[in-house]
């Protein structure tokens, strides 16, 4: 890789040096923070050999390079006129406010992934206890069935704890006041007061009646207010008598405020935007399926379908059914069809590959790859999507199709999320949107352009693309490993904590596995380990992340936390420094992850392994939680 022309070429398509307000770098990525993101020509740069891939995250405009980051990050450095940042890399934060938009759906991403597994959980076991009955295997008045309902009821019941908790993680506040919050506003007396019909004041003010369980947007507000309260509080009060003063006055203050203004209009809010989609589905016929179901594409290139995930969340916990989630999945099941479409057109046999790979990725329900990485790229595809979506939308939409649950990934393995009454509707449709897409796109065609073959290689493709082989544009870190031939490599847990897919990480650079393939760990501590024998070939500035090359070969990075960069090395304590030799076991980094959390940022541990172009396949060990140096993961070589 030459650093110096490909940092003029990235400095170049940023938009030139006047567009850079800030720059600086972390493990794996160049973060720009730019004037004007529109200024940046993010399709060119996402196809410049070196490029790994292109996102903006928060408005933070990121470059995806891998290992070779830093000396990129010096060449850039070198071709500028001006500081880019005022200080050394991995130490500035940017100065610049997020665009409100961006915050709030930053905001309703964060605090609404969380809880996915729980209502998840409890979702797919009303949709069984639904199918037994409807099977005749059960009764409806059983105890069996009311125990079996008691727990698909329940995260849905006491959905605005679970909230609470989660919107004061995200917000840095405490936990625990925000889920007194949410638990006041359900406890017994209340909502038997409030359901008298009788007229009922506190203090003299009147409280409206409403029913909170079940309920969203009445608590994200509650907690967003508690948030400041309790920081003001804390802000004036004596370091002795804040365990006592903060979490009374905060509780003391929110929860009338909750009860007479901020929970009645939230509840208004939500029901109106449950009921206002149900009407258009019921009322509208085919043409709600086909607005809906033609645009949700274009809603999730925006990042406008994280505001849609309360309302679905409302909707099942409040009606037991959603329309919004269906086309949601038609959408997905649409971009596959594209994809496909251009496989079977394309001459180009990378492109053909490329094509048929993320149109299976596409069907699983990771749109991304084939969406920015073929059909967008193509165009006409993507058009063929959008008809295809809304031609599948509408013949839903027309039968009321619905989903029953919310949750997992929105393809095949979504399924369960529609079984019920028309769940034969859904499958026609998703059918329809796979036909109609891929058969416009293959009769539409699509230029490829006299470069079709150079450019489609997979390393060159958009920053959401997972095909393996994406990673072949980084030069190793740690040259002697890649005249080695690879071994198998067997990955061994950096940390204590629950094992999770990289699908789970709020990071698409890891999610869609553009940086490598692994697992990722939910610390349930704060120390890190060496996952393998070798030597430490890199250890960012801020300490949250470390890169590793095994005795076998294998390049490995351990990225501790989302965004942690940003902490500026506050809260780690690196044990070792670049060139130490390690064996399985040893301390690398102790960190403190209560302070990490509370800073609002997630700890969730991205354990990679980067050169997977030398390898075929990683093979699971199968565990859910592990200690340290327990096996999680074999690397296969070829």
């Amino acid at each position: 890789m030459d650093q110096q022309q490909l940092s003029k070429d990235i400095l170049k398509l940023v938009g030139g040096e006047e567009n850079i307000d800030q720059v600086t770098h972390c493990m794996t990525r160049l973060r720009f923070n730019l004037n004007d993101n529109d200024k940046a020509d993010k399709k060119t740069l996402q196809n410049t050999p070196g490029v790994m891939g292109v996102m903006i995250n928060g408005g933070q405009f990121q470059v995806i390079i891998g290992n070779e980051v830093p000396k990129v990050y010096n060449a850039l450095v070198g071709n500028m006129s001006k500081s880019p940042d005022g200080g050394s890399a991995e130490t500035t934060v940017a100065k610049k406010k997020k665009n409100p938009l961006s915050a709030l759906f930053d905001f309703i991403s964060g605090v609404f992934t969380p809880i996915l597994p729980a209502i998840t959980g409890a979702g797919m076991i009303k949709g069984i206890i639904a199918l037994l009955v409807t099977m005749g295997w059960m009764t409806d008045t059983s105890s069996t069935y009311q125990i079996l309902s008691a727990i698909g009821d329940g995260a849905f019941y006491f959905l605005p704890i679970i909230l609470a908790i989660s919107t004061a993680r995200k917000l840095g506040s405490n936990m625990y006041i925000a889920a007194a919050i949410g638990a006041s506003m359900l406890h017994p007396t209340i909502t038997a007061l409030l359901g008298t019909g009788e007229k009922i004041t506190f203090a003299g003010l009147p409280v409206i009646a409403a029913t909170y369980a079940s309920s969203v947007i009445p608590i994200l507000i509650a907690v967003w207010l508690a948030s400041y309260v309790e920081k003001a509080v804390d802000k004036i009060t004596h370091a002795s008598l804040k365990l006592i003063i903060v979490p009374t006055v905060t509780l003391l203050v929110i929860v009338p405020v909750t009860l007479i203004a901020v929970g009645p209009l939230g509840v208004i809010l939500g029901n109106g935007l449950t009921d206002g989609f149900s009407w258009l589905f019921d009322n509208a016929g085919l043409f709600a399926g086909l607005i809906v179901g033609g645009t949700f594409s274009l809603l999730i290139i925006t990042g406008m379908h994280y505001a849609l995930v309360p309302v679905m969340i409302g909707s099942v916990a409040t009606l037991g059914y959603d329309y919004l989630i269906p086309m949601m999945m038609v959408a997905n099941f649409a971009q596959a069809g594209s994809a496909l479409g251009v496989s079977l057109k394309s001459k180009v046999k990378q492109t053909k590959s490329l094509a048929m790979s993320t149109s299976v990725t596409a069907l699983m329900g990771i749109t991304e790859p084939a969406m920015y990485g073929v059909n967008m790229r193509f165009k006409k595809p993507f058009i063929a999507a959008l008809i295809g979506a809304g031609v599948g939308g509408a013949f839903m939409s027309l039968f009321h199709t619905k989903a029953y649950v919310i949750g997992g990934l929105a393809g095949i393995a979504g399924i369960p999320m529609v079984l019920g009454e028309t769940i034969v509707y859904a499958i026609i449709g998703f059918i329809i949107a796979i036909a109609v897409s891929a058969g416009l796109t293959y009769i539409l065609g699509f230029d490829e352009g006299p470069a079709a073959a150079e450019t489609a290689k997979p390393e060159q493709v958009s920053g959401a693309q997972v095909e393996e082989t994406s990673v072949q544009t980084a030069v190793s870190a740690h040259e002697a490993t890649e005249e080695a031939k690879p071994q198998d490599q067997a990955v061994y847990s950096p940390i204590t904590g629950e094992v999770k897919p990289l699908s789970a990480v709020n990071d698409p650079a890891f999610a869609e596995e553009i940086m490598g393939k692994g697992f990722a760990i939910q610390p349930a501590e704060g120390r890190v380990v060496s996952p393998i024998s070798g030597t430490v070939f890199s250890l960012s500035k801020s300490g949250h992340a470390i890169g590793l090359v095994s005795d076998n070969g294998a390049e490995m990075l351990i990225h501790i936390g989302i965004d942690t960069v940003k902490l500026k090395g506050q809260f780690f304590s690196p044990k070792v420094q670049a060139g130490t030799k390690v064996s399985v076991g040893d301390l690398l980094m102790e960190f403190d992850r209560v302070e990490i959390e509370k800073a609002g940022y997630d700890t969730i541990t991205p354990v990679i392994i980067t050169n997977m172009y030398q390898y075929d396949s990683i093979e699971s060990a199968g565990k859910t939680n592990v200690n340290e140096s327990e096996l999680i993961y074999t690397a296969k070589a070829q």
